[in-house]
């Protein structure tokens, strides 16, 4: 445990470190979970764990099956579809209205992040690659102090995450392109509007390789 989870309520620390595990990549769509198993592995009580479970479930990033068994969700194309068109009416303004608001340390920040996303793909860590990419997206979009549609975001994402994991094994890390610098420099030039069409284009790239995956 991360000291900035450890610092956290434990309920809240649990509920981290499994959202954790589903945004980058150690659970996989249509993988089961046991209240147990994850009492075992995250070293938890089972009132944290299950408190967790109901957040997680509620959010979408779980979802209850068959003899009750909880699984990640399988993506479908007809899934995939309905967050990609959410993602792409939620993100780009989220973008939008960062770029407004913009600080030197949060451009310094995503700037970090985005080394980060480059230094994993060079490494072909796959974790670390969906970390900073997660990173970056997620430090420019709280910096539009826009809660609702964060929340959204963040909802949209650990959908999304699991089959972020299974496009890195398909491609490998070092053939994930992404937008990023675009979006940089349309920060840097004070260009809000192309700021969002970058993190657009970044989305709908993305959705691609998942759905190039799923065709497999």
């Amino acid at each position: 445990m991360t000291n900035s989870v450890a610092k956290l309520p434990e309920h809240q620390a649990i509920y981290r470190q499994i959202r954790n595990m589903i945004l980058f990549g150690s659970l996989v769509p249509g993988q089961a979970v046991t209240i147990q198993g994850l009492c075992e592995s995250l070293d938890a009580g089972m009132t944290p764990v299950r408190e967790a479970i109901r957040r997680l479930t509620a959010e979408g990033a779980l979802e209850l099956g068959e003899n009750r068994r909880i699984k990640v969700p399988i993506i479908t194309r007809e899934r995939l579809d309905q967050i990609g068109f959410a993602r792409l009416s939620i993100e780009p303004r989220l973008a939008e209205l960062a770029a407004q608001e913009m600080t030197d340390q949060c451009l310094e920040d995503m700037i970090k992040y985005d080394q980060g996303v480059d230094a994993a793909m060079s490494a072909g860590d796959i974790e670390g690659y969906l970390e900073n990419n997660y990173r970056f997206h997620f430090r420019l979009y709280a910096q539009a102090d826009a809660d609702v549609l964060l929340k959204i975001a963040s909802s949209l994402w650990l959908q999304i995450g699991p089959a972020l994991r299974i496009v890195c094994g398909r491609f490998g890390t070092s053939n994930l392109p992404d937008k990023h610098a675009e979006a940089l420099t349309a920060i840097r030039a004070g260009n809000a509007r192309q700021a969002a069409e970058a993190i657009a284009d970044d989305i709908r790239q993305g959705q691609g390789q998942v759905r190039l995956t799923l065709a497999d």
